[in-house]
């Protein structure tokens, strides 16, 4: 299936950042915005809230909770060694694996998470609108068939009047 696409190219960041809140003030729908380097204003602009840090939270508290279970299995119920008098359920002896393993966790499952959650996996092909938007350029995308023919318009002209410096559009 085919679609159609609005793309306007911007050599600075000030004029994106003008262009994405007025056009989305206008509740008015972009489809992606794509910079050489993260900017928050346009984050909070496109009001895509992320609950990836959510659930880092509940995999860091599995995994320590995890990590501190296996090491009081193994060092109390399965195998115990009285070494230098010390109890068999030592905590201290614990701290620094639990935080090394819980780091070690929290990056690998948050890592999966957010692959799984952008469809990323090896071998996809990548639309790229732009490839100047990985060097030096900003980019807006927005559909055409998720528009009304009047807004395109105004977009348009939101866009112009805020410094792109190429509007075009393109059949994906």
């Amino acid at each position: 299936m085919s679609s159609s696409h609005l793309i306007a190219v911007f050599d600075d960041e000030t004029g994106l950042v003008k262009a994405v809140e007025e056009i989305r003030g206008k509740d008015l729908q972009i489809e992606e915005v794509f910079t050489p380097y993260p900017i928050h204003e346009v984050l909070h602009a496109m009001g895509n809230k992320s609950r990836l840090q959510i659930f880092a939270y509940f995999y860091g508290l599995f995994g320590a909770v995890a990590v501190l279970a296996f090491l009081y299995y193994t060092s109390v119920l399965d195998w115990p060694i009285n070494y230098g008098g010390k109890p068999f359920n030592s905590f201290p002896s614990f701290i620094i694996i639990t935080i090394i393993l819980t780091i070690f966790i929290v990056t690998i499952l948050s890592l999966a998470t957010f692959s799984g959650r952008a469809k990323l996996w090896p071998g996809k092909q990548h639309k790229s609108y732009d490839k100047r938007a990985t060097d030096d350029k900003f980019v807006i995308v927005v559909s055409k068939e998720n528009t009304d023919p009047g807004d395109l318009g105004t977009i348009q002209g939101i866009l112009k009047a805020n410094g792109a410096v190429e509007i075009r559009e393109e059949e994906a």
